[in-house]
C-alpha cells in the first residue's frame, strides 16, 4: 500500500482523516482509492463506497466523509483505475457519455477483483467487518459484489441495469439473478421516479429479494427520482439514518 497524503477535519461525531491510497490488485498498476477514516483509535468496521459512473469525485469522497464522521472506515476504489486512473468526470452530457464509454471497458471478473482487493486492504488494516454503499453505478457494484463475497450488509442507492444485460458488468447472466447467493443484509432506496431504476425494475427488484429470502429492506421515496442523495435533503437524511442502522446492525 503506499499512501499518498493524508489531510484531518471533522465531518461528524468523529474528526477524521483523509488519504489517497494506492492499492495492489494482482493484474496490473495498482487501484487508487480514497480513504476516510476516524482519527479516534480504533478499530472501526470498515465499509466500501461504490462510485457513480463519474468515478470518485467529490460527491462520492463526501459520502466516505460521512460514514467516517459516524464511525467506519470508509473507501472509495478507482473502479475506472484500469482504463482512466483518476478520473472525476464533470456531471454534463459529455461527462455521461465519458463514463459510459469507460463502463463498456469494465469486465465483471475485473471488478470483482477490485472489490476482493478493496475489502483485503480494509481487513489488514484492521477493519473485520467490511459492508458496501453504492451510488447508482455503484449500487449495482455493490449488489454484485453481495452475491460473490461475504459482505455483512450493503445499501444500495438507486442501482442501475440490475435485472438486464445493458452494461458490460452485468453479464452473462443478470446480476439480478445471481441474488440466491447473498449472504448479508440489503437495504435498497430509490425514488419512485426514478428514470434509471423504473417501476417495473423497482418490483422486479423487489421480488427477487423475497423469493429467495434474502434479509432486507426496499424503501421507495414517492415522488423524486435518480440521485436523490444528492438532490434531496428530506430523503437525504432519511437515507442516512437507514444506512447507518443497517451498517450497526439496529434496524428494525
Amino acid at each position: 500500500m503506499n499512501v499518498k497524503s493524508t489531510n484531518f477535519r471533522m465531518a461528524g461525531p468523529y474528526a477524521i482523516r483523509t488519504e489517497q491510497v494506492d492499492i495492489p490488485v494482482g493484474d496490473g498498476p495498482p487501484m487508487g482509492a480514497y480513504v476516510a477514516r476516524p482519527t479516534a483509535p480504533g478499530p472501526f468496521p470498515g465499509v466500501l463506497v461504490g462510485m457513480e459512473l463519474f468515478g470518485v469525485d467529490a460527491d462520492v469522497r463526501d459520502v466516505c466523509d460521512h460514514l467516517a464522521g459516524l464511525g467506519f472506515v470508509a473507501l472509495a476504489p478507482d473502479f475506472h483505475h484500469r482504463t482512466a486512473p483518476g478520473s472525476a468526470l464533470p456531471r454534463d452530457a459529455a461527462g455521461r457519455e465519458r463514463g459510459f464509454e469507460l463502463l463498456d471497458l469494465m469486465t465483471r471478473s475485473q471488478l470483482l477483483s477490485d472489490v476482493r482487493a478493496a475489502m483485503e486492504h480494509l481487513h489488514a488494516t484492521g477493519s473485520e467487518h467490511v459492508s458496501m454503499v453504492g451510488l447508482s453505478l455503484g449500487g449495482h457494484i455493490a449488489y454484485l459484489a453481495a452475491t460473490e463475497f461475504d459482505l455483512a450488509a450493503v445499501a444500495v442507492f438507486y442501482g442501475g441495469w440490475l435485472p438486464t444485460t445493458d452494461i458490460s458488468i452485468s453479464r452473462p447472466e443478470p446480476t439480478l439473478s445471481l441474488t440466491p447467493r447473498i449472504t448479508g443484509r440489503v437495504l435498497f432506496l430509490v425514488g419512485e421516479e426514478d428514470h434509471v431504476v423504473p417501476p417495473a425494475q423497482q418490483r422486479e427488484i423487489k421480488d427477487a429479494l423475497r423469493e429467495a429470502d434474502i434479509r432486507h429492506e426496499m424503501v421507495v421515496y414517492p415522488g423524486i427520482g435518480h440521485r436523490f442523495l444528492h438532490t434531496d435533503p428530506a430523503a437525504a437524511a432519511d437515507a442516512w439514518h437507514r444506512v447507518h442502522a443497517l451498517l450497526t446492525g439496529t434496524e428494525g
